[in-house]
């Protein structure tokens, strides 16, 4: 009886094909090595090369995605719940039925200084954070603490709102350096991959020509600036799909507004203390924070999932070697550049543009003159005009770094000025296409300005060692700006009182909505 052939050859074993496997290679002890570990007979270097480069491309477009979707995500969810609660908690029903006497409209106050007065603070630790935890950690960390300002409002007292939004505030400035950082890197390492030749020829060490990266910057802030933008019209969607069928329509909330734009004295002088129709159910609130915290959970996961390292774990080690007294004092030196002088006007004007689109503008002459209930949509114009508009810095390209900050800028001049002589009627719709146009028009300004200044510091210092810093300068100086604006409608009252000498009735001064400030 024949035994039966084994399942498997054995090791070493020439077996019945006399040491010849299907393809005609020598099996066992006397096969090449070669015929093993050798090169792929078809392999192509130069095309493996190109295709690695170009994986190492499509990561960067998708760094820049990514984090451009979280933020305009997380600012969505943010300026849409304090835009919703500020309404709900203005209205004196719905205060004295929900919370009685807690003193919600103090809460407001002290949750908003929260937010617009620790910002000054910035300067102090944002390099320190964002060396220690590195930009995308940074970045991360901001994302989570927004949501954890959203988390916060499921339960509305002074000791979960105040503390939320001190942390907020403390959070503004970090993520914004460290997203300017993010982009002018992701800028920087798209050229390197793009130009991989040219960077194997000169050597590692060698640095690319200054300037090289300002084209793919200049995209990559126009595609940044064209997500965040946009994140004024998410913050819409909980007022248009919710809050709007609570509201009263403007013969009942303008019933005793007599003048509005440069007329008025304050803003929304004479707006109804009641401004909700029914109260709605505290269900459905919790519902719409609900959705509004999972988005905020998703920012998160799209900042940690999406987003790829901003330097290397030996640039992070170099970065952080000069020692963290020197990271400390590196920002207020910076302040003393000659270059940055110039532009803190426009770091100022940054903010001051802002601002008034989101109080003057769309307070004093949008809700003053066509209701509360066309906010949202006045609000969506100036998104959508400025997310559009965000193309127009791609002119960069082929015209002077300077124009698109001067038109931007010429453009709000001539609005204010225009602005300045209207004054609409109250309760008048047949005017709202010129709110819309001016909110719109106003929103091309503030791509031009914000697109241009961000592509100007990139390439101006384009140095990785630097940029953490002038970032942090940027948006600790708009962040003043912003203070300033919350200053002055905080302490109206004084000047009015010092101005009239506190006699005779146009001495009384009306009593201010507290804002929703800048994209903070």
């Amino acid at each position: 009886m024949e035994a039966e052939p084994p399942l498997y050859p054995v090791a070493g074993d020439a077996g019945p094909q006399d040491d010849q496997n299907p393809f005609g290679v020598p099996d066992g002890p006397e096969a090449p090595l070669d015929e093993l570990v050798g090169a792929y007979p078809n392999y192509n270097e130069e095309e493996e090369e190109r295709r690695y480069y170009r994986r190492k491309r499509l990561g960067v477009l998708k760094n820049v995605l990514a984090a451009s979707a979280g933020c305009t995500l997380t600012y969505g969810v943010y300026l849409g719940l304090l835009q919703m609660q500020l309404i709900l908690h203005y209205d004196e029903t719905y205060r004295e039925v929900k919370y009685g006497n807690m003193g919600l409209p103090d809460i407001d106050s002290k949750m908003l200084m929260g937010i617009n007065v620790t910002p000054i603070a910035a300067l102090l630790y944002t390099p320190v954070l964002i060396r220690f935890f590195g930009t995308k950690w940074m970045m991360f960390l901001a994302v989570g603490i927004y949501a954890l300002f959203v988390s916060t409002n499921y339960w509305e007292r002074y000791y979960t709102l105040v503390p939320s939004a001190v942390t907020l505030g403390m959070a503004i400035v970090p993520l914004w350096a460290s997203m300017g950082n993010y982009i002018t890197r992701m800028a920087q390492k798209y050229y390197e991959y793009s130009h991989y030749k040219q960077q194997g020829d000169q050597g590692p060490e060698q640095r690319p020509p200054r300037g090289s990266h300002a084209p793919y910057l200049l995209v990559f802030q126009v595609i940044f600036y064209a997500f965040f933008h946009l994140s004024f019209a998410c913050a819409q969607l909980p007022m248009i799909y919710f809050l709007n069928h609570y509201l009263y329509d403007l013969n009942h909330t303008l019933f005793n507004v007599h003048s509005c734009g440069t007329e008025s004295h304050g803003i929304l002088n004479g707006f109804n203390k009641t401004v909700l129709r029914t109260l709605p159910r505290s269900r459905n609130l919790i519902v719409v924070e609900s959705v509004l915290m999972a988005v905020a959970f998703l920012a998160m996961l799209l900042v940690l999932g999406l987003c790829g390292a901003a330097y290397r774990p030996t640039e992070e080690i170099d970065l952080r070697s000069i020692g963290w007294g020197n990271i400390f004092q590196l920002p207020f030196k910076h302040v003393r550049d000659f270059r940055l002088r110039h532009l803190v006007p426009f770091f100022i004007y940054s903010g001051f543009e802002v601002s008034f689109a989101c109080t003057g503008l769309a307070l004093g002459y949008g809700v003053c003159s066509v209701g509360l209930e066309r906010l949202a949509y006045l609000l969506m114009a100036y998104s959508l005009g400025a997310s559009t508009a965000s193309a127009l810095g791609l002119l960069g390209l082929c015209l002077p770094r300077s124009v698109p900050l001067a038109a931007g800028a010429g453009l709000h001049v001539l609005l204010t000025l225009g602005l300045f002589f209207w004054a609409p009627v109250p309760q008048a719709l047949h005017h709202s296409w010129i709110l819309y146009g001016a909110a719109a028009l106003w929103g091309v300004g503030s791509a031009l300005n914000k697109t241009g200044l961000s592509t100007l510091l990139g390439i101006l210092y384009e140095d990785k060692e630097r940029q953490d810093f002038i970032f942090t300068i940027y948006h600790w100086w708009q962040a003043v700006a912003i203070f300033a604006v919350y200053l002055g409608f905080s302490l109206p009252m004084k000047v009015r009182w010092r101005k009239c000498g506190g006699r005779g009735p146009g001495c009384q001064v009306p009593r201010v909505t507290p804002p929703v400030t800048g994209p903070f």
